[in-house]
């Protein structure tokens, strides 16, 4: 169906961005876009680090309770 983006593709989709935000506009929204990405792979990798946290306090509340028996 869709096969990859080349640089022509992309050459014509920055011309339309060109005409659509205009000159000053485009490196506002390029810093946008980048930070929206940015944003979105933190979030991604938050998942994945909390349940260790989570494990960890659990293995220590485990612990202690040996401990105290």
């Amino acid at each position: 169906m869709l096969g990859s983006i080349g640089m022509p593709e992309l050459l014509v989709i920055f011309i339309i961005a060109l005409i659509v935000f205009g000159p000053s506009k485009l490196p506002d929204l390029g810093k946008s876009i980048g930070e929206a990405i940015r944003g979105f792979k933190k979030a991604m990798d938050e998942p994945e680090r909390l349940p260790l946290e989570e494990s960890e306090k659990q293995t220590k509340t485990a612990e202690a309770s040996k401990r105290d028996q």
